[in-house]
């Protein structure tokens, strides 16, 4: 049994109702008279007042995330650069991906929905995300579910105190990367003029001709190599003494010395698309300008024989009148006048059998910068041949197994003429190599017994740079 002076301080439960009620009456009461002596802003200020009072403040934001979507005005090339780019940052660690092939290319990997890649650029975590987010489109007063339509987008997110470092650096090293390694990847094309010359078409360039297997006197192909090198390397420097990032060859020789040969393994060692130029095609200036200005950078642009193309009319019949046919000095504009600076990292080449019926103005530094000449096939340009098409080595050895034959046809190379794919030809004739190189005697044999008496024999030029 609880003291008395216990039970005195416990209240009864019927007390403790009553007091309750007289409580919420007077709350009731406050709030009626509140509502009808205080206006309504008033009681919204107070209000707003009161929870900032108690409000705490939340956490700051320490990520930001730049959203990347796939179109922007037009195709996004950030999305494009971050796609290739992080295609090579797949590792063990990537939980989803997408895979797929088609017809002219191997298996495809790609993200799935909603993959993330970690990355790290200058001690700054990056977390990149894939979005796809699938919509249906319902047309006006149709039953059907509609057109579904998918929006791809990627999400970086960073610490936002690094936000000028990656739009300003790391942001142009994704999309440095991501050239270089779709030009590992890039399937060449060769553009043709298409029907009366108003457009280009395309194919796959699949030649197989490279600087390894060209018949060229190796002194020759490594200038040629060196000088197409260096001018890969010269962006800044073009861009620094005011010229045009361009530059011309000319490849003259007789039919059949490697011509065409020579542009396909210039085009897979640059990893650059060719357009083949007929200028017989163009109808006049303005339609050889349109055309021009639609081909691309990276790209070499090819005018093969361009002694017999066409005859160009002189520059003084132009002036004449400037809506008259194609020109010499509508072509020479393009190669290194105003319009030459519409494109960078651009290749022109013309070849020709006739070097000595150009006009000058064609030839000159400036439009073709390296004269290169192809001539007949010389002894080492055949062991070259020998190697690729019969695997026979490259060698001087006096053990070799066909040194007798080598050295016959060294001499007879020596007294006459007979171009690379002459003696390439000789040499697909059999896969045994003693009766190709038999046969490649009876046709240098053949060839000295044809010659003139007193012919000349055609040396091997230096390049003309």
């Amino acid at each position: 049994m609880l003291p008395g002076n216990v039970m005195e301080i416990m209240a009864s439960p019927s007390s403790l109702f009553s007091a309750y009620a007289s409580f919420s009456g007077s709350i009731m009461l406050v709030r009626t008279m509140v509502n009808d002596i205080v206006p309504r802003p008033v009681q919204a200020y107070l209000w707003q007042a009161i929870q900032r009072l108690f409000k705490t403040n939340p956490p700051v934001q320490e990520h930001l995330t730049l959203v990347v979507e796939e179109y922007a005005y037009g195709r996004n090339e950030i999305f494009d650069a971050a796609e290739i780019y992080l295609s090579s940052k797949i590792d063990t660690n990537t939980d989803r991906l997408k895979i797929s092939k088609s017809s002219k290319k191997g298996v495809l990997v790609s993200f799935a929905k909603d993959e993330t890649i970690l990355d790290t650029f200058d001690g700054v975590e990056l977390n990149w995300k894939f979005v796809t987010v699938t919509t249906r489109r319902q047309r006006r007063g149709s039953s059907d579910e509609g057109e579904e339509s998918k929006e791809q987008h990627f999400e970086l997110s960073f610490d936002k105190k690094h936000k000028d470092k990656i739009i300003g650096t790391y942001v142009p090293f994704v999309i440095e990367k991501s050239s270089e390694i779709k030009g590992k990847e890039k399937v060449l094309k060769m553009f043709t003029l298409r029907g009366y010359g108003r457009s280009w078409s395309s194919i796959d360039l699949q030649h197989p001709s490279t600087f390894d297997t060209l018949a060229m006197e190796p002194e020759q192909k490594k200038a040629v190599m060196n000088d197409l090198d260096r001018f890969l390397g010269r962006r800044e420097f073009y861009k620094r003494v005011g010229r045009a990032w361009k530059r011309g060859y000319l490849l003259y020789g007789p039919p059949g010395t490697g011509k065409s040969s020579l542009v396909a393994a210039m085009a897979n060692h640059l990893k650059f698309n060719v357009y083949d130029l007929q200028l017989s095609n163009i109808r006049t200036d303005s339609q050889l300008r349109e055309l021009l200005l639609e081909t691309g950078n990276s790209s070499i642009l090819v005018i093969e024989d361009i002694d017999c193309s066409i005859d160009l009319p002189e520059r003084s019949a132009s002036a004449q009148d400037p809506r008259s046919e194609l020109t010499l000095s509508g072509l020479l504009n393009f190669i290194d006048g105003l319009w030459s600076t519409c494109g960078d990292e651009r290749i022109i080449i013309f070849t020709t059998n006739h070097v000595e019926k150009l006009d000058p103005a064609l030839l000159r530094p400036g439009r073709m910068d390296m004269h290169i000449h192809m001539s007949y096939c010389t002894y080492l340009g055949f062991k070259l041949l020998a190697a690729n098409y019969l695997e026979i080595p490259d060698t001087d050895d006096e053990n070799h197994c066909h040194r007798r034959v080598f050295t016959e046809i060294k001499g007879l190379l020596a007294e006459t003429q007979v171009t690379p794919a002459e003696v390439a030809e000789e040499l697909m004739k059999s896969e045994n190599p003693g009766v190709a190189l038999d046969g490649l005697v009876k046709l240098l044999k053949q060839k000295k017994k044809e010659a003139p008496a007193d012919g000349k024999l055609e040396t091997v030029e230096e390049i003309e740079d």
